[in-house]
């Protein structure tokens, strides 16, 4: 049984292989393996989409970039229509706590993507930023899609 979140209930496929749970990842369109942090990001993902009005073409998962020569990935991050990145998720598995450590490397991600959102996330508790200003300003809730602006 998974962890139940402070975040909407979402329709999911599972399937066992070889003893190991995989969940259907529609964004991927393919079975990822079922780990804690995967849990929250599909979670995350769906909330962008059916709640936030997100269009699910311009959201991409687990997405190699590169820090410092090393090899990362980034959990969820949405592109504007004019393909730059617009909101950047960094999530973590429920036992995580949402720390400095953590805002640090979402941090860092966002310093290559240059998001003006950044979001972090581990399931129970969420933190939105706005960081396209000279001071980061955390916000009440995320921005909202919508075909003229995000608000």
């Amino acid at each position: 049984m998974q962890v139940s979140l402070n975040l909407p209930k979402i329709e999911y496929k599972i399937q066992e292989i070889e003893n190991k749970t995989y969940i259907f990842d529609e964004f991927r369109r393919k079975y990822i393996l079922l780990t804690p942090e995967e849990w929250v990001r599909q979670h995350f993902a769906h909330l962008l989409v059916k709640h936030y009005k997100y269009p699910k073409n311009l959201i991409s998962l687990e997405r190699g970039m590169k820090y410092n020569a090393l090899a990362k990935r980034t959990d969820i991050v949405v592109y504007d229509l004019d393909k730059k990145p617009f909101l950047l998720v960094e999530c973590k598995a429920t036992d995580i706590a949402i720390n400095h450590v953590v805002m640090e490397q979402a941090s860092r991600y966002n310093k290559i993507l240059q998001a003006p959102f950044l979001i972090v996330s581990n399931g129970l508790k969420t933190f939105c930023f706005d960081t396209s200003g000279e001071q980061t300003q955390q916000m009440k809730d995320l921005p909202i899609w919508t075909k003229e602006r995000v608000v």
